[in-house]
Parts: C-alpha cells; sequence; structure tokens
C-alpha cells in the first residue's frame, strides 16, 4: 500500500485502531528509563502518546497524513512531534533515539537493505531497537499476503553485528485482542540493544 491508499484506508473510518499501546510495547518498555523514542509507522499515535505519557520525547512517523491529524488531535500540549514521511525513502536521524519502536511495520525487503539499515542505524549508543511483528504462521494461505516481501523480527535479527545485544527473539501469544478480521494469537518480538564498544568503555 503506498502513501494514498493508507490515508484512503484511515479516512474510510472515523478511526482505524483501538488507540491503545500495543501490548509489546507495555511489556517491554514500562520499565525503561524515558528518554528519546522514535515510533515507526505510528498510525493514530496509541504508542507514542503512551510513550509521552511516561516522559518519553516521542517522534512519530507514518506515510498517512490523516492518522498523524488523529494522533496530534489528542495531543494538545504537543508533546510528541508528529512527522509525514516514506521511511522506506527518508532515513531518521542516525544514533538519535534510545528506543526505536517498530510495531507491525510492513517494511518491504529490498536490495542493499537501505530502508532497514536506516532504521537500525536510528538506535543510539546503549539503545534499544523493539521490532514486532504478526507470526505469520497464522495468516490464511489465501490472504494475497506474502509473508517473503517483508522483513519480520527473525529477519531484522540476522542483519545485527558483533555491537548489537539481543535481549529477546522469539514467538509469544498475545496480550490483546487480534485487530478485527484477522487471526492472529501470537506475535514474533525482537529486543536488541545496541552496544558499540565506545558505548560499554566510556
Amino acid at each position: 500500500m503506498d502513501a494514498q491508499e493508507w490515508d484512503d484506508r484511515y479516512r474510510a473510518q472515523d478511526r482505524l485502531f483501538s488507540g491503545n499501546p500495543n501490548g509489546v510495547l507495555v511489556t517491554e518498555a514500562s520499565a525503561l528509563e524515558p528518554g528519546r523514542a522514535l515510533d515507526v509507522g505510528c498510525g493514530e499515535g496509541g504508542d507514542a502518546l503512551w510513550l509521552a505519557d511516561r516522559g518519553w520525547r516521542v517522534t512519530a512517523v507514518d506515510i498517512a497524513p490523516t492518522a498523524l491529524r488523529r494522533g496530534a488531535a489528542l495531543d494538545p500540549d504537543g508533546r510528541v512531534t508528529w512527522t509525514e514521511a516514506d521511511l522506506s525513502t527518508s532515513r531518521p536521524a542516525a544514533g538519535a533515539f534510545d528506543l526505536v519502536s517498530v510495531q507491525y511495520f510492513p517494511l518491504r525487503r529490498e536490495a542493499g537493505d537501505a530502508a532497514l539499515r536506516g532504521l537500525l542505524d536510528a538506535v543510539a549508543p546503549g539503545g534499544l531497537l523493539l521490532y514486532v511483528g504478526h507470526d505469520v504462521s497464522e495468516v490464511p494461505a489465501d490472504s494475497g499476503f506474502r509473508p517473503e516481501d517483508y522483513y519480520h523480527p527473525a529477519d531484522v535479527a540476522e542483519q545485527l553485528g558483533p555491537q548489537w545485544t539481543i535481549l529477546a527473539d522469539g514467538t509469544r501469544p498475545r496480550t490483546a485482542p487480534a485487530p478485527p478480521g484477522t487471526h492472529h494469537r501470537h506475535d514474533t518480538v525482537l529486543l536488541a540493544r545496541f552496544t558499540p564498544a565506545s558505548a560499554t568503555t566510556s
């Protein structure tokens, strides 16, 4: 789906998603010390606002302006930086974020992995990458979705070099109901910390 298709999808409903934060984010980030966070594919802002409520300085990025407007409407104090961008072509600032949260974001595979590398490079020394997807084994064969066209947490784990420490990499039951019309019962989760030598010796 391109930007217009995503925006049309949001405009077709008063609210596309629940507005609640994603369960894996709540599980993994509740005890973290707040810093700077990048919410990738933020949608209507449930995750971004939850992080902001806990003191994070959040940059929320999405391709759909309607979704961003809805998020901003729930953020009258402007705690979140709402940013329209296509992360397949626009790279976030390198080394700028203590948490890069990628929740069910459909990032297409590409030769050279430039977009994925951009997300990894956005993690600051000592920061965390939280990359979450649906368990693709639960996707119906006749859905028209081709899992092999997209990056999944296990694929991302394979891209991480020795400067990363993997804290979680596996499948776990969902902590919230699946989106309407879907059958997702499990999430695949990668949590990794960027630990370059300069960060571990400083």
